[in-house]
């Protein structure tokens, strides 16, 4: 009975020992860590000496709690169940650490984005994470305390290939929709031409992505088949280049030829938001002396190229008409670059 006493005693020094060891080592760390910390700008290092230095004292009372049980006389069954407990909890508290330290840096780098739709799958996806840190140490605290994984991970393994050939194409459009927020091809707002259809994008959805047409009706589309395809984004044109060809009669004289460059080049070069790239005489056509100029507009603004396309052109008529030039029929205006847009 006095061997008995004894161990109880042992027990209780070892656990009140290991505690003071605990809160020292505690502080001990707080305090170089957190000299450690203070030199740098930022605060996610203070976070996380602050997560770690809290979980030092519950995790060495928890461990001087299961070295001062071993000391005890106890049954072999009890034993290992209380030993068992105390690696699950052990398990929490590391688990609990690194959830909270992870989700606080996915967190703050959500917010350091200067983009919503990336932060706000960022924060969707944070639940998963956690999830995923948890049944890591689920896994891990089963196999410490002996339970046979090879059923389990082979009763899981059939379980996910079932669940991946169900939702085969739901986890598809799922990782297009991380692709489209991360490449970000196209945002909210922009307007774009994919496989023939010029829509403004809506909304991009988990698994589709809304747009408006020119029509006015309302398209969803799949992510899969927009990361896909081609895509033409006129919200990332900085300047349109606009060629057009013209033509005049075949009576028209040497100098009033030679003249019509520099006419073009004038008109262009006094035009708001145009910029001139060349004029030449490039063909004799069947019935018309053809001329190709070239200009940029700096706009990705449909209208605003288009009002300023417009005064070009009459411009030309009005010189056209005042140097006694006349316009070819019939007349060849090709854009190349020009196409349906808002």
């Amino acid at each position: 009975m006095d061997g008995f006493y004894q161990s109880i005693i042992t027990a209780l020094a070892a656990l009140l020992f290991g505690g003071l060891i605990s809160i020292l080592t505690a502080r001990t760390a707080r305090q170089v860590l957190g000299r450690l910390a203070q030199r740098t700008k930022s605060e996610s290092d203070d976070f996380v000496v602050g997560v770690f230095v809290n979980a030092i004292r519950p995790l060495g009372f928890v461990i001087s709690a299961s070295l001062a049980w071993k000391i005890l006389p106890i049954g072999e069954e009890i034993d290992s169940f209380v030993l068992g407990l105390i690696k699950l909890i052990c398990i929490a508290l590391i688990v609990r650490v690194i959830n909270r330290i992870m989700l606080y840096l996915i967190q703050r780098w959500a917010k350091h984005i200067n983009d919503s739709a990336v932060s706000t799958m960022l924060s969707s996806l944070t639940p998963m994470f956690r999830a995923l840190v948890w049944c890591i140490g689920i896994a891990f605290y089963l196999q410490n305390i002996g339970v046979q994984m090879a059923a389990i991970w082979a009763l899981l393994s059939a379980g996910g290939i079932g669940a991946g050939l169900a939702l085969k194409e739901p986890v598809q459009e799922f990782f297009e929709y991380i692709t489209i927020l991360l490449d970000k091809p196209f945002q909210s707002g922009q307007f774009i031409n994919i496989e023939g259809i010029w829509a403004t994008v809506e909304r991009v959805g988990v698994r589709s992505t809304r747009l408006k047409s020119l029509n006015g009706e309302i398209i969803i589309m799949s992510n899969s088949r927009l990361t896909n395809g081609i895509i033409s984004n006129y919200a990332e044109m900085k300047n349109r280049r606009l060629v057009h060809r013209l033509g005049v009669v075949y009576d028209t004289k040497y100098n009033q030829m030679k003249s019509i460059p520099n006419i073009i080049k004038s008109i262009i070069d006094s035009t708001e938001d145009s910029s001139f790239d060349r004029c030449h005489f490039v063909e004799f056509g069947n019935f018309s002396l053809d001329f190709e100029f070239v200009y940029y507009i700096p706009t990705n603004n449909y209208q605003r190229a288009m009002a300023a396309q417009e005064k070009i052109n009459l411009e030309i008529m009005r010189n056209f008409e005042k140097e006694g030039i006349e316009f070819a029929f019939p007349t060849q205006t090709i854009n190349l670059v020009e196409s349906p847009s808002r």
